[in-house]
């Protein structure tokens, strides 16, 4: 299923797309992972956003890319999340490879931060990412640092 990638900063998303995001990322995080949480975190308006759409117009994945110095020291990814209705069709990885790419074109090619979540981590280790520093609990999830040099 080819996807439609769109990179955008926040001031160029239209009211659909950012309805969009935050309703795909509330039902993942929020309700699927049931975890309350405050995903709207005030870095949304420092982020680039990258929106993968199926040929339908639904949104079918999605990531957040910040230039360094923003939500870590290094560039980094966050908020990497697939549409239930879409998994287990490598969405994941395309979705990854993109946000990478976005990364290098948008701040050149460097080191890049995630703070993932610890069952993902193989997942993570396949595109280069590897684990720094010591485990930690994030909204009751188990997550680690990992960095892509």
């Amino acid at each position: 299923m080819p996807l439609i990638w769109t990179l955008k900063p926040f001031a160029d998303l239209t009211t659909t797309e950012l309805y969009a995001q935050l309703q795909l990322r509330s039902e993942v995080f929020v309700v699927e992972q049931t975890c309350p949480f405050q995903d709207i975190d005030g870095l949304d308006q420092a982020a680039w956003h990258l929106l993968g759409h199926a040929s339908n117009g639904e949104l079918a994945a999605y990531a957040r890319l910040f230039g360094p110095g923003i939500a870590f020291p290094e560039a980094s990814i966050g908020r990497v999340v697939s549409s239930p209705r879409h998994r287990r069709t490598g969405l994941g990885r395309e979705l990854m490879r993109e946000a990478i790419a976005g990364i290098a074109r948008q701040f050149s090619p460097q080191p890049i931060q995630i703070g993932a979540q610890l069952y993902l981590q193989a997942f993570y280790e396949s595109f280069g990412f590897r684990q720094v520093g010591e485990g930690y609990l994030e909204d009751d999830i188990p997550h680690i640092h990992m960095v892509r040099l």
